[in-house]
């Protein structure tokens, strides 16, 4: 499969997801059901038929099938049904997509792909506002077609619920702000905000956290308005925006460039962090504004980056 960027350009608010689906057999609960996903195209490096594997009885999780060399590399395999607590019918033609992010390559047994769709993230809704069987903090996201709706899912959040240092290391020594800083954090990932939240308290950050760039627009122009008001400038109220890049409703590209056109807000640093920060993506970020971008793996070097923006620009 060709990669395909996460967005189309700089600021257009669009993705494209692979849909893919898993097929529950009849039983005694109920008939027999296709479940639709999606995940971001651009982090799919391949589709490959399933190789057959077998959960190992030594395995720690269940959902574990073993590793199959690909391409230069040796990745594990995930039954994605078995984590997502699902009864999965077994045929013949399952299929492994094959992913990288976050400087990891990992592969997920399904049932079958379907197509790519081009979406906005307007277009994509809140999974609080449906019921789903499955645990919300790995649904980030719903997409209504047609006769279905495509629950999109945040592959960091299971890959951090088998492998913690997804995030980065934690041993590592952290930058500790000499002064008490403000921060605004966007992202859709509980799993990822918690992590921020954390480090930023370490490093003497207080911190507003939203899911995203639309709240975190809203809360932006609360922080303008009491500058305004109290006729200061708004870097009194916030020093900084920490933004996922890829969010529902509003991306981190489109909330960056948004911030860089408003002469009230455009000096807060912004700084974009991705599990996709390529060559591409980073001018991408560049193009919007973005003070700097980070991988999710060096996620533990965020406090550090902010403290420097915010001091030298002071």
């Amino acid at each position: 499969m060709a990669k395909s960027n996460i967005l189309l350009e700089s600021g257009t608010n669009e993705l494209e997801i692979l849909e893919f689906f898993i097929d529950i057999p009849e039983s005694d609960d109920g008939p027999a059901e296709r479940c639709h996903f999606g995940v971001n195209v651009a982090k799919v490096m391949q589709v490959i038929e399933s190789p057959d594997l077998e959960h190992p009885e030594s395995a720690e999780n269940p959902c574990f099938l073993g590793t199959i060399p690909l391409r230069g590399h040796i990745l594990p395999v995930l039954d994605l049904a078995v984590w997502l607590d699902l009864e999965r019918e077994i045929k013949p033609y399952d299929i492994v997509i094959v992913t990288e992010f976050s400087q990891t390559v990992s592969g997920f047994l399904v049932s079958g792909v379907t197509e790519i769709h081009r979406v906005g993230w307007q277009e994509v809704l809140s999974p609080d506002k449906f019921m789903s069987s499955f645990d919300q903090s790995c649904i980030v996201g719903i997409v209504e077609r047609e006769d279905r709706f495509i629950q999109l899912l945040d592959l960091e959040s299971i890959l951090a619920d088998l492998d913690p240092t997804l995030g980065g290391s934690s041993d590592k020594p952290m930058a500790v702000a000499s002064i008490a800083y403000s921060a605004l954090v966007a992202d859709d990932s509980p799993t990822i905000r918690a992590m921020i939240e954390e480090s930023l308290t370490a490093a003497n950050f207080r911190h507003t956290s939203v899911s995203n760039g639309e709240e975190a627009q809203r809360i932006l122009k609360e922080f303008k308005e009491q500058a305004n008001r109290d006729e200061r400038p708004v870097t009194d109220y916030l020093n900084a925006v920490i933004s996922d890049i890829e969010m529902p409703l509003m991306d981190g590209f489109s909330l960056t460039k948004w911030i860089r056109e408003d002469p009230d807000l455009s000096s807060i640093p912004v700084v974009l962090y991705s599990s996709l920060i390529t060559e591409e993506l980073r001018h991408k970020g560049e193009s919007v504004g973005a003070d700097e971008q980070v991988s999710k793996p060096d996620l533990h070097l965020l406090p550090g980056k902010v403290i420097n923006l915010i001091e030298s620009k002071h």
